[in-house]
């Protein structure tokens, strides 16, 4: 039973990234990092499954916005690597959420500079700039209201709306640090930016194929495939109505029940196999048992 733990822990960290390394969780001792084991940033990034769903379906979301979408497109091997590309941003996720000050700082300055070199113009006819703090919110906003979505579906349906509230506007210091304005710090705020951003989106052919580059993505290993399909159609089932509409993502209703189902279930053994994630390291730089 011990080596089926280890093994299937093995798995998770190949999706995530752990698997990088360069990050040191348990050092300094006693360092709360950028927000500290009572936060709520701690409590809705601690769930791997969740986070998982979570970052598929906002990265579905964000490549509707044309400039987002032009900067991935432009800058990123993602056709070549998704999977790099995926472990890449986890690692950022991670890092920011429950790594040490000075490790969070570092992953900040360094995401920073990198999006000083992404610029150009999109196909009409447009700047873009990833440093641009308007299209930096963008970002935060798909990922953050999604990452909460996927706690809310597969972690904590009963998360008080006060703590909803309070991890919005605790988590807008990752994207006010990377440059970010006006950034929506509630669940109200939230959806009216959601709203007001919608004329502004698009699906065409691009979207398209990031989309289709996104689902098809190679799974780390053989056995793990009908996982990372499950997953995949989860990130697609997480997103709000319209935007599965927009992307031309439709599932059938008895699909979504299924899909659920599924995701619960491996919740369970996931829980039950990972014992040295990022939380769990973070807990026991803080001197907290793992829970």
């Amino acid at each position: 039973m011990e080596a089926l733990r280890r093994r299937i822990e093995r798995r998770v960290f190949s999706l995530s990234g752990l698997t990088l390394g360069q990050v040191d969780y348990e050092n300094p001792k006693g360092d709360p990092g950028l927000f500290g084991p009572d936060s709520m940033p701690w409590e809705v990034h601690r769930d791997f499954t969740s986070m998982l769903v979570g970052g598929i379906a906002s990265l579905l979301l964000q490549m509707l916005h044309p400039l987002a979408l032009a900067g991935v497109w432009d800058h990123s091997n993602f056709r070549q690597d998704m999977l790099g590309r995926l472990r890449r941003t986890g690692q950022f996720i991670a890092g920011t959420s429950f790594a040490p000050t000075a490790s969070a700082d570092e992953l900040l300055a360094r995401v920073r500079s990198i999006h000083l070199q992404v610029s150009g113009t999109a196909p009409d006819g447009r700047t873009y700039a990833a440093s641009d703090p308007e299209l930096l919110t963008w970002v935060h906003v798909a990922e953050v209201s999604c990452f909460l979505a996927g706690y809310l579906r597969y972690f904590n349906p009963q998360l008080p709306a006060a703590e909803q509230d309070r991890y919005y506007a605790e988590i807008a210091i990752v994207a006010e640090r990377l440059g970010a304005r006006d950034v929506p710090k509630s669940r109200a705020a939230v959806a009216d930016y959601l709203t007001a951003m919608r004329p502004q989106l698009v699906c065409d052919e691009r979207t398209r194929e990031i989309c289709r580059v996104l689902l098809n993505a190679p799974a780390p290993s053989r056995a793990a495939a009908p996982v990372s399909r499950l997953f995949m159609q989860a990130g697609i089932d997480l997103l709000p109505d319209w935007t599965r509409q927009q992307l031309g993502l439709q599932q059938a209703a008895w699909q979504r029940p299924l899909i659920r189902a599924g995701v619960h279930s491996l919740a369970f053994l996931l829980r039950w196999a990972v014992r040295n994630g990022a939380i769990h390291r973070a807990r026991r730089r803080m001197g907290l048992p793992s829970r």
